[in-house]
């Protein structure tokens, strides 16, 4: 096979009921029920930019072994243009969204594409284990399934290792001939009820006894034994006006909670299997960070770009932007584009060799950026808030505007600096669901927690520490003092 159009994968989900369940219903149809059409809707759109004649040398590639074409994240690369080209790609979806959109398909194809460079990592387990991951590689490449997946046990109790809490975890629970079954919980599975498949593996952090939860598999979403319950939906199709919610009606990604009850997983689909110390190393060894940041944080400009955009656009729109303070608050969020873009940039040019002879991108600047953005972006929404400020309070819905009543008020009192008041209310009202809105908390703390525990993940980043040159400096510093002598008299 090819790549899908957005038909096709809007026919596959219809031909693959899954159990999901959201608001304590059961959805029958997942591409048609209100809390998921959009997300659907939205995906499909980047599948068609695969098979648009315009736009398919930018989102695509030829693989050699087959002559079809695949999504361009599965593409291994052979030096940094190469990168280069992924990177562009990786833009072109994100614009379409406005980086709103965490999990798009390239995000788990690239995933994927780590996985199969690093295979043979995975052959401490056995010999066997490199090939099925090859083969899964493949499928999945050439199938253009849309993944989904969730790396954290439920929040129940922190404090005690999985092993401890094996009736809440994932964990392997009997073995056949055949495959293993699995039981128990995982979070967070982000547009996982619109999936084609789920690929399970693990952070760091797991503990000798922890061996039936050491795992990683993939599975269809709509499998037996697997079961989603989603949190409630920010907005359903048709609830709310789109110049009220411009935004959440169109580019809400629910997040779910995973629950296997006894879901068989055949044995070509077990990549590591009751080995935790390759559990714990495989994260790291795969490079996976590489390949996932680099496609995550070019996501994480188009965002970072829009917010921007929209920070300015309200200050503008009441002449705040000729206040200094306002001006070095503008300023300020400028310089988080720049930093993204620097940062890709080096990752590129600075590409490192895998072990198969391709190139994948440099870590250190984008782990930066991972590190960097749960603050980032926060403060970019901050000062969104506080421009706009109470301006937020006061803006009318748009079915003021339909009042014959109120035609004189509404554009007299909400008028801007050289904008009307309907085009400064269509304004403030994409600002307030990007900023203020559930749906805009909820990309807030998305970014806040997308590589984990920022805490943790800034501390990781000392501990893999490349450090020779800052020490190398240090020590030359050192050798200016010498060793103490006698005062000269």
């Amino acid at each position: 096979m090819s790549v899908r159009s957005g038909q096709q994968f809007i026919d596959h989900l219809k031909a693959t009921p899954r159990d999901v369940w959201i608001n304590g219903e059961q959805v029958q149809d997942v591409t048609t029920h209100p809390a998921f059409s959009a997300s659907v809707e939205q995906l499909a759109k980047l599948y068609d930019m695969q098979v648009a004649k315009e736009t398919e040398d930018q989102t695509t590639y030829i693989v050699p072994e087959t002559g079809e074409r695949a999504g361009l994240a599965f593409m291994p690369a052979m030096n940094t243009a190469d990168l280069t080209k992924k990177r562009e790609g990786y833009l072109l979806w994100a614009q379409q969204n406005f980086g709103l959109m965490g999990r798009s398909p390239d995000f788990l194809n690239c995933s994927l594409l780590a996985f199969w460079e690093a295979r043979e990592v995975a052959g401490k387990n056995g010999p066997e284990f490199p090939k099925r991951i090859a083969k899964y590689y493949e499928y999945v490449r050439d199938n253009d399934l849309f993944l989904s997946h969730a790396l954290l046990s439920p929040q129940n109790d922190r404090s005690k290792p999985s092993s401890e809490q094996a009736e809440l975890h994932m964990r392997v629970v009997k073995e056949t001939d055949e495959g293993i079954y699995i039981s128990g919980g995982r979070m967070i599975a982000t547009l996982g009820p619109v999936s084609d498949e789920m690929l399970m593996y693990s952070l760091p952090g797991l503990r000798p006894g922890d061996e039936d939860h050491a795992l990683m598999f993939a599975v269809p979403t709509n499998s037996n034994g697997l079961r989603q319950i989603c949190r409630e939906p920010y907005t359903l199709a048709g609830q709310k006006s789109d110049f009220d919610h411009p935004l959440s009606n169109r580019f809400e990604e629910n997040d779910s909670l995973l629950i296997f009850d006894n879901c068989f997983v055949p044995w070509d689909r077990v990549f590591i299997y009751r080995d935790v110390q390759l559990s714990n190393e495989f994260y790291i060894t795969s490079s996976l960070r590489n390949h996932t940041a680099h496609q995550t944080n070019t996501r994480a400009l188009v965002k970072m770009q829009f917010a921007v955009g929209v920070a300015m656009e309200v200050a503008r729109s009441m002449g705040a932007d000729a206040f200094l303070h306002v001006q070095s608050m503008l300023g300020e969020s400028l310089n988080h584009i720049e930093f993204l873009k620097s940062g890709l940039l080096h990752s590129e040019v600075a590409c490192e060799a895998t072990q198969v002879g391709t190139v994948r991108p440099l870590l250190g600047p984008l782990q930066a950026l991972r590190t960097y953005l749960p603050t980032a972006y926060p403060r970019v929404v901050e000062i969104i808030q506080t421009i706009a400020a109470g301006g937020f309070m006061m803006m009318p819905s748009g079915a003021d505007f339909l009042a014959d009543e109120l035609k004189e008020d509404t554009q007299r009192f909400y008028s801007g600096a050289n904008i009307s008041s309907l085009d400064r209310a269509r304004l403030f009202k994409l600002a307030w669901d990007l900023s203020g809105e559930a749906f805009g908390t909820r990309a807030l703390q998305y970014e806040r927690y997308y590589a984990g525990d920022p805490m943790r993940t800034r501390a990781m980043n000392y501990m893999g520490a490349d450090d020779v040159e800052p020490k190398r400096l240090v020590n030359a510093a050192l050798a200016l003092a010498g060793d103490p002598e006698p005062a000269k008299r």
